[in-house]
């Protein structure tokens, strides 16, 4: 299990190192941030003044270097229009972002899975076949359209639920939040529902298909003629088996809830680092984006981490192949 580790965090630090270039190069070459920061009226003096300050008369690649040096410290660089450490800002807008992909992962998982059990376990009922129609939505409407008409129907129409912010925020553990209070849970509804859709329609299909198989398995069959009951036959026997690809999958998409978030974020004026990002890139405020991007590389990257132990420790024979290999 050690070596199995070890040699996920080789492969972790090589994936981390190569997007650092890929980030920073390609980030580095579109645009001139300049031009958005130095008045028009400005004269050659004050350009090369700015252009100093911000660091961009060094070549490309010391510029790299010394953003490596930063990292290395734990400073990401500063943001050319807000004065302050990019990681800061960036962590400061990071609780909501988190909190808005965890209520989405909460709601694909306990609407997904119970409707891909349901839809495996009677695929040829009426509301099996309407769960996979549902499915095939979620996977095929827009989530700015989706987005707009949750606005327009539970906000407009109805008036139920309020439309942008994070609402009331409240402390739990220690921790800012917004799920502990009534308010709070009311604004992040209609966004995490909206983020939420395209899982929801995911886990739906990876469960139904996972429980298709796992019902003309040898394991069910004999689990029945030994006179259990088809409740723990589904629970423990087939519900297991199923969860391995379930998790793997869930798991490596809560870092695409997070990374594109940035669409709902926008849509319901949600303050997380998506709303974030889409000012920096509109103010060419390259700390910034490197910075998110870098942030996002990390997640996916322990994300993938601690899905690839999970799977090790659900099923040994994947640790075993490793080591073989």
């Amino acid at each position: 299990m050690t070596v199995f580790i070890i040699r996920r965090l080789m492969q972790a630090m090589i994936v981390v190192f190569l997007m650092s270039v890929i980030v920073f190069f390609g980030v580095n070459v579109v645009g001139d941030p300049v031009d958005m920061l130095v008045s028009p009226d400005a004269d050659q003096a004050d350009i090369q003044a700015a252009i100093e300050r911000l660091g961009l008369h060094l070549p490309i690649h010391e510029q790299y270097l010394k953003f490596l040096q930063g990292v290395a410290q734990g400073d990401f660089g500063r943001s050319f229009v807000f004065g302050e450490p990019a990681l800061k800002l960036i962590l400061h807008h990071m609780p909501a972002t988190l909190e808005l992909a965890f209520t989405a992962l909460f709601l694909a998982i306990v609407i997904g899975i119970p409707l891909g059990l349901f839809a495996g376990l009677y695929p040829d009922s009426k509301f099996s076949k309407g769960i996979m129609a549902g499915s095939i939505l979620g996977f095929s409407l827009p989530s700015f359209w989706v987005g707009l008409m949750l606005i327009m129907l539970f906000a407009v129409v109805l008036g139920w639920l309020p439309s942008t912010g994070r609402g009331d925020i409240g402390t739990f553990l220690g921790f800012e939040t917004s799920l502990v209070t009534l308010d709070g849970l009311s604004h992040i509804f209609m966004p995490a529902l909206n983020l939420a859709l395209l899982k929801i329609s995911l886990a739906i299909r990876l469960t139904r298909a996972g429980v298709r198989e796992a019902m003309g398995q040898d394991y069910v069959k004999f689990a029945r003629a030994k006179g259990l009951s088809t409740r723990r036959i589904i629970l423990v026997h087939v519900m297991k088996n199923i969860m391995i690809p379930v998790v793997t999958v869930m798991g490596l998409e809560f870092g695409s809830l997070i990374a594109f978030s940035v669409v709902t974020e926008s849509i319901f004026a949600w303050p997380g680092m998506g709303k974030l990002l889409i000012d920096a890139i509109i103010q060419l405020d390259r700390p910034i984006v490197v910075a998110y991007l870098m942030i996002i590389v990390l997640l996916f990257v322990v994300i993938n981490l601690v899905v690839d132990i999970i799977y090790s420790i659900l099923d040994p024979r994947v640790r075993l192949q490793d080591q073989g290999a």
